[in-house]
């Protein structure tokens, strides 16, 4: 039997402001159900409160402390979602007085990012852990397109034997890959890559520095590594999931008072842990944590699919994601505590997860974070890690030089086949992106702007045709459930533009539910902006996995040969 278990806050709830709507706002319709990949779920009812467990100092090893309740109670509050971005699967750590997470990044490259944060709360981009998708042509957009591919759930850890970061990951269902780097800002390079696919994987370095690995769906398994992390040296499955349960994925992977937890997410609406005291190899008890939980986006789903990690004072946290398409999946926090005989309970606000709670008690940062939204002239001669491109670029056609060069890549009609087309996530829950584009530089046939990117698309841009030079509004960019493109875009207000520079903007609601709306507009001078063809309504299905983006292009149609140059980027909200 699951022992299910209901904690409301141990301080005074948040004042009604923190709390716009206070009715059931998990949206359980085929929109929003399985985030988990294209499976199946065995129905579940009920609302739950569970364990959960931590990363401390260096590793995912830690003794677990006892719930700290008063201390936190003075503290300022902070408010979920902690990320209004599309940052999912995430997987959290602390080394020493910093907090590192990673998430999904399928299709866009450089993949993996590495968030860092001092106070869990204020988060900036640090780098990423797979430069390059080098895992075939078709994250090239060559003979082929590797959408919703590619980093999938993923794990990093921090060993602190030889002082190093490790991502592990499977791709494709074929192998495993480990990349490592001494600074999460990289260099990060391929340590190994495993013949064995460790689905959705935790990587724990336990206390006695041995690597090992949870990881499968349904059926889980443990494999331990080599010393050098290179190779498998012993797999073995360790649970399966009972049919009451239906699927169990995302496994996160602990080490705490001696025993082993493994941290599991029913997508998309549960999560579980399973416990083991005699060893990463099990046997292991199961425990629901969280079950159709109410979550601190209205329209939102439930949180889950996250990771647990201890501050140094000891407290708990888990940092989940919450399903909020357009926008995607958004990391929110919680606190957690823990039962005398060690299961994880995550802290509710009126029996759901908390739209706001007191900050964690965490030393003063020692600086600012860099704040994810704001302007970026592309100063210096790297793109800055907000950055990610759809797959790989060609990178012999851009470059930065106080000032980003987009060289035409590919002739196309159809943008999802375009490569160097350069990606933003959307800030939710509302925001506009404004860019300044030269395209004095253009040649016939070429198409240059700002998208809203995803498997239905529109965009505000520049077509030069015969000597002459139009804005224009494109929407009916679409692809079909296999990712193949069902339309490449229908062109639905214009304006001709003389001179060389346009400033182009598309603002973007993102919170869930309609109208969903995305809206286009230019200026050719002044201050002012004119609107450009109808409200685009973006596509809420989760089944694209990342949400919307902004995003950069310039393709040719005819030749090669045309470039444009972008000299400011601006993410604002209002």
């Amino acid at each position: 039997m699951i022992t299910v278990r209901n904690a409301e806050h141990p301080w005074d709830p948040p004042s009604e402001a923190h709390h716009p709507q206070r009715e059931r706002h998990v949206d359980m319709s085929c929109s929003r159900q399985p985030v988990g990949r294209r499976r199946a779920l065995a129905a579940g009812t009920g609302l739950v409160t569970g364990a959960f467990l931590p990363l401390a100092g260096a590793s995912r090893t830690a003794a677990a402390a006892p719930a700290r309740e008063s201390p936190l109670a003075a503290a300022p509050a902070y408010t979920n979602p902690v990320i209004w971005q599309d940052f999912a699967d995430i997987d959290v750590i602390r080394v020493g007085a910093t907090y590192y997470a990673s998430a999904s990044t399928m299709h866009y490259s450089p993949g993996a990012p590495v968030l860092r944060s001092y106070d869990l709360v204020n988060w900036e981009i640090a780098g990423h852990s797979v430069p390059t998708l080098d895992f075939g042509a078709k994250y090239d957009l060559n003979g082929g397109r590797g959408y919703v591919r590619g980093i999938w759930a993923s794990s990093l850890a921090y060993r602190p034997s030889n002082r190093t970061f490790y991502w592990l990951g499977q791709i494709d269902f074929a192998r495993t890959y480990v990349y490592t780097a001494t600074a999460v800002e990289g260099p990060w390079s391929r340590l190994t890559t495993i013949s064995t696919p460790y689905y959705d994987a935790g990587l724990l370095v336990d206390s006695d520095d041995t690597l090992y690995v949870a990881y499968g769906n349904t059926t889980i398994s443990v494999a331990q590594l080599s010393r050098d992390g290179r190779s498998q040296v012993r797999t073995q499955q360790v649970f399966t999931t009972p049919s009451s349960v239906g699927t169990l994925e995302g496994a996160r992977f602990y080490k705490i008072n001696g025993q082993y937890y493994i941290f599991l997410t029913r997508p998309a609406n549960g999560q579980y842990i399973l416990k083991s005291s005699s060893g990463p190899f099990g046997p292991y008890t199961m425990r629901q944590v969280l079950l159709d939980l109410r979550g601190p986006i209205p329209g939102g789903g439930v949180p889950h699919q996250g990771g647990l990690v201890q501050t140094q004072s000891g407290a708990w946290y888990y940092l989940a994601f919450v399903d909020a398409y357009p926008g995607g999946r958004m990391p929110a926090l919680a606190p957690v505590t823990w039962t005398p005989d060690g299961w994880p309970v995550v802290q509710l606000v009126n029996g759901a997860w908390g739209t706001s709670y007191p900050s964690p008690a965490v030393p003063t940062p020692p600086r600012q974070v860099t704040p994810m939204i704001g302007v970026d002239t592309f100063d210096g001669t790297t793109l800055k890690p907000r950055w990610e491109w759809n797959h790989n670029p060609d990178n012999t056609k851009w470059s930065v030089d106080n000032g980003l060069t987009l060289r035409t890549a590919t002739v196309t009609n159809d943008l999802y086949w375009a490569r160097n087309t350069l990606t933003h996530r959307i800030q939710g829950p509302a925001s506009t992106a404004t860019v300044e584009l030269d395209f004095s530089a253009m040649r016939d046939g070429d198409r240059a702007g700002l998208a809203l990117l995803r498997d239905s698309s529109a965009w505000i841009g520049v077509k030069r045709d015969g000597g002459a030079t139009r804005v224009v509004m494109v929407n009916g960019l679409t692809m079909d459930s296999n990712w193949n493109t069902t339309g490449t875009g229908t062109e639905v207000a214009s304006a001709p533009v003389s001179g060389g520079r346009i400033r182009l903007r598309a603002s973007a609601d993102i919170r869930p539910g309609a109208p969903r709306p995305g809206t286009f507009s230019y200026s050719t001078g002044g201050t002012a902006f004119t609107r450009l063809g109808p409200a685009f309504s973006m596509g809420n299905d989760w089944r694209f996995f990342m949400g919307y983006r902004f995003a950069l292009f310039n393709h040719a149609t005819q030749a090669l040969g045309g470039a444009v140059r972008i000299t400011r980027f601006e993410l604002s909200t209002p």
